[in-house]
């Protein structure tokens, strides 16, 4: 069809062709969708279905949760913040947290003024990570937080590794290991800034114990503290702290005074094996300590040598080498303990200046530690040598002067024992025959002599509200008209019982108090066997009043306390020799009859070679308790022997076993000194009279008479 117009106008199509040019062969129409109608979108809306749905569903949870976790993270991190803030700001300048003790230190020393024996908290000094030995800075590093250089106070790392392992071992996942970094441990170790009130804890132990909880809660505030000392302090001071207050055994609280106690040497002259042990005490102090058990200490060392070659500090020969020849105590520290003498030291103070103390206190001692290491051998001896494998029998023994003053103590047959229970102070036992001396110490104050005499022969008494009472000797046999110092030796129980009932049992019971011994006495006849109980200090000291001629002592150990640095005395010993008992000629012929107690009585092996020896045997009843107390002229010494069930002993004596040990300690302590007589007077024996003249009889009187009368006649009267 043609239009009106001229010329058609092209087509847009032809546009693409030349003019007159051959047009493309034409293509099979194929029909399409219009553009719109092919959005994807689209067409998996219509065509998912429930699993479209569902889909999305999920999208929608996880974007909204994505929102949530991400706002709750920085709410997180500004209330963090603003904890570690608020902690930074309470933080106190760095000397105020060197030195943490919550109690002082005792020192003991003594009769020369060496130290012997450690107590309370002992810190010897402050020291910086900066002034202690590289190797021991390194040692520490190397076993409690090797990234201690580069985390933030906290080690996440850690944290996951301590917890993998303890699921890995059958804990629950904050039980055990702790992954707590070097901070989070000095953060502990000031208890979080909380200082130690007496009005809101009841006992410092309760207060350590709160500061070392590990509850989640207290892990938290820990990692917030931790955070706070980062930004508070340099590495080198959160270090110096830790050195400064971390406890390392001993009694020890911080490296110098670990050094000092174990190796007598400053923190900073500490080679790679001491500084090793000493970081390996971190984990168990108490247990690992080298004083407690020197082997478990030295492997624990050797540990932490390989440790701190892993981690470059030291070179494969270092460590071999130091591993091969493991650190050793100092010689004085192998020396310190005191065990029960000073434990009884510390007691006899006041608490204020010796359990409780705040301050650093020196107490000045009566120890011989010459003595008490002859005294500890000599229980050693006998025991390993005459004492049948396996028994359960205890002893303890007590070396004084006669002023009461105690040089040394053994409380049990872990000779060298600390905290534990003493035997020679605490023990309250049955004083059998070793009473009777007190009997006989009566007597004589009367007037009477050690040659007079007493019947032993059958007697008994009858005894309000327990009826008819008979005591019988030992050997149940009967020796007649005995002198009182054969009865004494002898240890005959009837003629003893006599003599108490003569002289008067309130007087007995007098001069036994009077000499010492303070425990509720029985006042009846068997008084005179021992019935009543004592300690073994109160016999020893009962005795040195006898061997002093007479008076009273009060057994001591504790001579001077005074503050650390300073000069005067806070307190004396409040011991020593107190008032007359009986008159000193009385005291003189007791010690003698005693004296023959041993060379002619039942307590012949404490005899000395070289010396005069005067004690007294006893056996309570039954047998559980079997004592041996005597003296030579320069000391007195007591042993007893038992168990601590009160069960009786078998075979044993007090003139058996406990004289033996007598003996062996006596021997070691007597060795090298002077010989002197015992201040002992022999009783004289009365004198027997004359035979008087008889007068003659009277016949030979007058007989006599008439023959001198006789020759007197005849010489004068022969001359005429």
């Amino acid at each position: 069809m043609s239009t009106s117009k001229g010329k058609s106008k092209r087509l847009v199509a032809d546009r693409r062709y030349p003019r007159g040019g051959a047009k493309p062969a034409a293509k099979p129409t194929r029909t399409r969708k219009p553009a719109a109608r092919r959005t994807p979108s689209r067409r998996k809306r219509g065509g998912g279905g429930i699993l479209g749905f569902f889909g999305g569903l999920v999208r929608w949870i996880f974007r909204l949760v994505w929102r949530v976790t991400l706002s709750a993270t920085v709410v997180v991190a500004l209330l963090l913040g603003a904890a570690v803030l608020y902690v930074y700001s309470t933080l106190p300048e760095l000397n105020a947290l060197l030195d943490g003790r919550a109690r002082g230190s005792v020192t003991l020393l003594d009769r020369n003024g060496d130290v012997f024996a450690l107590r309370g908290d002992q810190f010897g000094g402050v020291v910086t990570a900066e002034s202690v030995s590289p190797h021991l800075k390194n040692a520490v590093v190397a076993t409690e937080d090797r990234r201690f250089y580069w985390h933030f106070g906290v080690s996440p790392r850690g944290v996951a590794s301590a917890i993998r392992i303890n699921l890995r071992e059958g804990r629950g996942p904050l039980s055990g290991h702790g992954g707590s970094t070097i901070t989070q441990q000095t953060a502990k170790l000031v208890c979080l800034g909380e200082e130690y009130d007496p009005d809101i804890w009841k006992t410092e132990a309760e207060y350590v114990s709160d500061c070392r909880q590990g509850s989640l809660m207290r892990k938290g505030r820990e990692a917030i503290y931790a955070m706070a000392m980062e930004a508070k302090y340099s590495k080198n001071e959160i270090l110096s702290i830790y050195l400064n207050r971390a406890y390392m055994g001993g009694g020890a609280y911080g490296a110098e005074a670990a050094a000092q106690r174990y190796f007598a040497k400053p923190a900073a002259a500490l080679n790679p094996a001491e500084a090793a042990m000493l970081a390996g005490l971190l984990t168990a102090p108490s247990t690992l300590a080298p004083t407690s058990n020197l082997k478990r200490s030295q492997d624990r060392a050797a540990t932490v040598l390989r440790l701190m070659y892993d981690q470059g500090y030291l070179t494969e020969e270092e460590m071999r080498q130091y591993q091969s020849n493991p650190a050793v105590l100092s010689s004085g520290a192998q020396q310190l303990g005191g065990g029960y003498f000073a434990d009884w030291v510390m007691q006899s103070g006041p608490d204020f200046f010796t359990r409780d103390t705040t301050e650093d206190v020196v107490i000045e001692t009566t120890l011989d530690q010459r003595i008490q290491r002859v005294t500890a051998s000599a229980v050693e001896k006998i025991f390993a040598e005459k004492v049948k494998s396996g028994s359960k029998a205890q002893v303890a023994v007590v070396v004084m002067s006669a002023d009461g003053a105690v040089r040394g103590m053994v409380g049990g047959r872990d000779t060298d024992a600390t905290g534990l229970f003493n035997r020679a102070t605490q023990a309250v036992r049955q004083t059998g025959s070793a009473f009777k001396p007190f009997v006989y110490a009566t007597a004589l104050e009367l007037g009477y002599s050690p040659l007079d005499t007493v019947e032993d022969a059958p007697y008994c008494l009858n005894i309000p509200g327990s009826g008819q009472w008979c005591p019988e000797n030992y050997s149940r046999r009967h020796y007649g008209v005995v002198t009182l110092t054969e009865a004494l030796k002898r240890s005959l129980n009837i003629p003893a019982v006599k003599v108490s009932e003569t002289v008067g049992r309130d007087l007995v019971l007098r001069v036994a108090r009077d000499f010492g011994i303070h425990r509720e006495l029985t006042d009846t006849p068997a008084l005179a066997l021992g019935a009543s109980e004592a300690t073994l200090l109160e016999m020893t000291g009962a005795y040195a009043g006898i061997l002093n001629g007479g008076s009273s002592v009060t057994p001591y150990g504790l001579r001077v306390l005074r503050l650390k640095g300073q000069n005067d005395p806070l307190m004396g010993s409040g011991g020593g020799i107190g008032e007359r008992v009986v008159r000193e000629e009385a005291a003189r012929q007791l010690v003698w009859m005693m004296h023959k107690v041993v060379t002619e009585g039942t307590g012949g092996r404490a005899a000395l070679p070289d010396r005069q020896v005067a004690g007294k045997t006893g056996t309570s009843q039954e047998a559980r308790d079997a004592w041996f107390v005597g003296f030579t002229a320069d000391y007195v010494t007591g042993v007893w022997m038992g168990y601590d069930d009160n069960t009786p002993l078998t075979g044993v004596t007090g003139s058996g076993l406990p004289a033996e040990i007598w003996h062996e300690v006596m021997v070691g302590v007597e060795e090298g000194l002077p010989v002197q007589p015992l201040p002992m007077s022999e009783p004289v024996p009365p004198k027997v009279p004359e035979p008087q003249p008889q007068p003659e009889p009277e016949e030979r009187r007058r007989q006599k008479q008439s023959i001198l009368e006789q020759v007197l006649r005849d010489i004068l009267g022969g001359g005429n």
